[in-house]
Formats: C-alpha cells, sequence, structure tokens
C-alpha cells in the first residue's frame, strides 16, 4: 500500500486586523476541524469548510495577504478532509484552488510590499548617515574637559538624536525582517501547495492505471482491501482514509463498508434472526 502524499500547510502569519476576518474565522475553527478529522469524522468537517468558503470565502480581498493565506489554508485543510473521507478527486480540486490562491497572494503581496521595503531601506540609510554625521561632534564632546553649559546642553540634545536614530534604525530593521518573513511564508504556501497538488495528480494517475490493469473496480478494490487489511503499522488514518477510498470505488463491496465500521470503532450489526414459520392449523375433519 502506497503512502499518502503529504498535506501539511503551516499557519504562521500575523494576524490581520478587523473582526472576524477569514483570519480570525479560521483561528476559531481550524483546531476543532483538525481534531473531527483525526476522530474519523471528515464528512462533517469537508461540509462545514465548504459552507464557510461559500459564504466568505468568494469576498476575500486579493491584496490582503492575511487573509488570502487563510483561504489557502481552508482549501488546504478541505483537501485534507476529502483525502480522509474517500473523494480523492475532490481533494485535488480544492489543492489547485489552493496552489492558485497561494500563487496570486504571493504575486500581490511582492508587489504590495516591495514600496514598503523600498521606503524603510531609503530611511535605514538616511538614519545611518545623520548618525555618522553627528558621531564625531558627539565624541568630541564626551572628551573634552570642562564643558561650559551650552556645550553640554549640546552634548545631551547630540545624545538623544543619537537615540532616536538608533530607535528608528532598530524599527526599520524589524520592518524590514517582518517582510521577509511573510513573503518567506507566501513562498512555502506556493511551494507546499504546488507539491501537494502535483503528488496527489501523480498518485491518482497511478491508482487509475492500476484500476484498468486489475479489470476494473471490482478486482482492484478486492485486492487493495485485503493489503488494507494487513497493513495494520500504517497510522489509523490512512487506513481509513484507504478503506473509504475503496468503498467509493466499489459501494458494492460490503467487505469495504465493515472495514470502515471497524476502523470507526463501529460494531458489526448481527443479521436478524429469521421469523419462525407460522404453523398450519389442521383442517378440521369432514363430518360424515
Amino acid at each position: 500500500m502506497k503512502r499518502l502524499p503529504l498535506l501539511a500547510l503551516v499557519l504562521a502569519l500575523a494576524p490581520a486586523l478587523g473582526a472576524q476576518s477569514l483570519t480570525d474565522r479560521l483561528k476559531d475553527v481550524r483546531a476543532p476541524w483538525e481534531a473531527q478529522i483525526d476522530r474519523g469524522d471528515a464528512p462533517a468537517v469537508r461540509k462545514g469548510i465548504e459552507a464557510l468558503l461559500g459564504r466568505e470565502g468568494v469576498s476575500v480581498n486579493p491584496s490582503d495577504y492575511n487573509d488570502m493565506h487563510a483561504l489557502v489554508a481552508l482549501h488546504s485543510l478541505a483537501a485534507r478532509a476529502c483525502v480522509s473521507e474517500g473523494s480523492w478527486e475532490d481533494a485535488v480540486a480544492h489543492l489547485q484552488r489552493a496552489q492558485a490562491a497561494a500563487d496570486e497572494n504571493l504575486t500581490n503581496a511582492t508587489a504590495l510590499l516591495s514600496k514598503t521595503r523600498a521606503d524603510h531601506q531609503a530611511k535605514l540609510k538616511e538614519f545611518q548617515a545623520a548618525i555618522a554625521s553627528q558621531a564625531p561632534r558627539l565624541k568630541e564632546l564626551e572628551e573634552a574637559p570642562g564643558l561650559d553649559a551650552p556645550q553640554m546642553k549640546l552634548r545631551q540634545q547630540l545624545r538623544i538624536f543619537m537615540e532616536e536614530q538608533k530607535a528608528a534604525i532598530a524599527q526599520s530593521e524589524k520592518a524590514l525582517a517582518d517582510i521577509d518573513g511573510i513573503l518567506a511564508r507566501l513562498q512555502q504556501d506556493k511551494v507546499s501547495t504546488t507539491k501537494a497538488l502535483t503528488d496527489w495528480q501523480v498518485f491518482l494517475t497511478a491508482e487509475k492505471a492500476q484500476i484498468a490493469e486489475a479489470g476494473g473496480p471490482g478486482p482492484y478494490v478486492a485486492g487493495k482491501l485485503t493489503q488494507v487489511k494487513a497493513d495494520e503499522a500504517r497510522p489509523q488514518a490512512e487506513r481509513l482514509a484507504y478503506a473509504r477510498r475503496l468503498e467509493k470505488l466499489d459501494p458494492a463491496n460490503k467487505d469495504a463498508a465493515r472495514m470502515v465500521d471497524a476502523l470507526l470503532g463501529k460494531e458489526e450489526q448481527p443479521a436478524p434472526l429469521p421469523r419462525p414459520m407460522k404453523k398450519k392449523k389442521k383442517a378440521a375433519p369432514k363430518k360424515g
């Protein structure tokens, strides 16, 4: 049994401002939804994510890189839910949307933040030049003995000026580091979604070829089901995703349905007992 391609995206951008943005909504629901998927309740999670995307995902501002990042994460989480419920083609569809959003977000954010970056870089040079121009005078005053009142006042003013310039430099350096961090995370979104999409497209193409080689979904599912049952070393969630996939491919296979129930911890219902046959009444003897 092949290992499923990894679906893991990092959600680590700073929160967007404003009440109940898509970023805020994702923070509220992400952990509970992930826990539900881990418990095997992927269909309910998929329904919830797609409802949220239908209500709020369509109105995301493309220039809001935080909400666009959340949109990527939601589509990726929806893909994970689809994988867990066995709907792997639908997982690919969500990954395509995630990848497209990630690509658009990186492009827009790079353009948006480039001006801010240039402004901070220009300010850095300005602050550094101001310090360089005043440093010799301050050094001279610091080392000179017997300063008069005006000189002491100037020395204090220069000290304050230097501290202000150093604080401004630190602020611009932090802003530049934040911009680099944001763009690095958005770049990682693009890389992760592109890899996940490619892996799953390759995976489904191979599955389609294997089904054809096996002679159709029925024989393919029967053979794979044996592997899933025997491969108990695999994580429970992965075995459940495979079992559900096999059930989707061949709904008539009762063993696949029983395997899904077993992995979910559902007890198999005993077959109903046959009803007892009613005794036929003996015909009354004919009178002579």
